[in-house]
């Protein structure tokens, strides 16, 4: 069953299209990767599904309804965010940021017994409970981009959309946070998309791939077939070598200068 359709939607800024004529359909409980270089359209396209963005031609619908016709409030009780990390301005700690999207569910300024047992649950989940009443201004980026992946788990909405939610994060909690999105598609029936530039993550861990590329040319699929040496060589203008570990290909791009280019430049 789709939880998410677009139909034929095409947007650009000053004239100039990003997404063009761009249709897909989500089922619940999918977990879908969008991948493509910088500047193809991959936050553009979380921004219309949460309604920052509205389509310049075409419709995005949103369990059942039009995006267009849910109100702020509304919309945040289906779908959460957690965007590209940036630096706080305030104090607030860990533990009161993450409280902060309790407001999306309830509209109360009083936490009650039930938000704290689910901030409690998202700081264990992502490994921010023994820094959490730092203030936020004092982590690093990593630690940062977990604690706003814990308040989108807080807000316990059906939908989850990330942006680059692993960019910052050392190996061990890029594995961590894949496990723990995984594990909530299985366990909770999330719906999951997430936006990121490695490939060989999205290979692993999602169900489908949309791969976006240059003036509003996009493929959507099964991982091993959007993602096949040849096409990301085109969409993404690198050479590289595909090999397989067990039942999933793994892409590595290689540079000019390479070790494992047969012909090295000199």
């Amino acid at each position: 069953m789709s939880f998410i359709e677009m139909n034929n939607v095409t947007f650009g800024y000053e004239g100039l299209p990003v997404l063009k004529s761009l249709s897909l359909s989500v089922e619940k409980n999918s977990f879908w990767a969008v991948v493509g270089p910088n500047g193809s359209g991959k936050s553009t396209f979380l921004n219309l599904l949460c309604g920052q963005l509205k389509p310049d031609e075409g419709k995005v619908h949103v369990d059942g309804r039009a995006a267009s016709s849910y109100s702020s409030q509304q919309l945040a009780r289906i779908l959460s965010m957690v965007r590209q990390e940036f630096v706080p301005v305030f104090g607030f700690s860990v533990r009161q940021t993450v409280m902060m999207a309790r407001f999306y569910r309830t509209s109360s300024l009083f936490e009650n017994a039930e938000d704290i047992e689910a901030v409690d649950a998202a700081l264990a989940a992502t490994d921010t409970m023994n820094f959490a009443d730092r203030p936020l201004g004092h982590l690093s980026g990593g630690e940062r981009q977990r604690v706003f992946i814990a308040r989108s788990l807080a807000q316990e909405t059906p939908v989850l959309l990330l942006d680059e939610p692993t960019s910052h994060l050392d190996l061990k909690h890029q594995i961590r946070i894949f496990d723990l999105l995984k594990q909530m598609q299985h366990e909770q029936g999330k719906t999951i998309l997430l936006v990121t530039h490695d490939l060989n993550m999205a290979v692993q861990y999602c169900d489908r791939v949309l791969l976006l590329g240059a003036e509003g040319a996009f493929f959507q699929g099964l991982p091993e077939q959007v993602l096949e040496s040849g096409q990301i060589q085109s969409i993404f203008g690198v050479q590289g070598h595909q090999g397989q570990l067990q039942e999933r290909k793994f892409f590595i791009p290689l540079g000019r200068f390479s070790m494992d280019r047969p012909e090295k430049s000199t």
